[in-house]
């Protein structure tokens, strides 16, 4: 099976033609760089995405507090990450750069702030 895709690796915006078997690449061609390579392969095989949303506050002097994971996760597990991120309620003030919810859902990731959080 041929899947083409439009690699984001670097500004050149590669046309790469990826050649599998089932999850498993057998080629990728059209690319100009070797991260375009290893772009076609990761997102044929493992797509992964940096999950950024907002947590619920209590207290504070905003509603919503902006997150992020510190490192992209499986693309299957966020629908179940953002179900995970629904029950969360930050209550005390946190520093841009903090951890939400350290090895979020067991993978290895935390969520972290984006911004700095004070009280009311």
């Amino acid at each position: 099976m041929k899947r083409t895709m439009t690699c984001i690796e670097c500004p050149q915006g590669c046309r790469l033609e990826v050649e599998a078997d089932g999850s498993r690449v057998i080629s990728v061609s059209g690319n100009k760089c070797k991260r375009g390579e290893a772009y076609g392969r990761q997102e044929t095989e493992a797509p992964m995405r940096t999950l950024t949303t907002c947590v619920l506050t209590k207290g504070l002097e905003l509603k919503m507090l902006p997150v992020r994971t510190s490192r992209p996760i499986p693309k299957e597990r966020l629908f179940e990450a953002m179900w995970a991120v629904k029950r969360l309620l930050v209550t005390s003030p946190m520093k841009e750069g903090s951890v939400v919810a350290a090895n979020f859902l067991g993978l290895g990731v935390d969520l972290v702030a984006c911004r700095p959080l004070e009280r009311q």
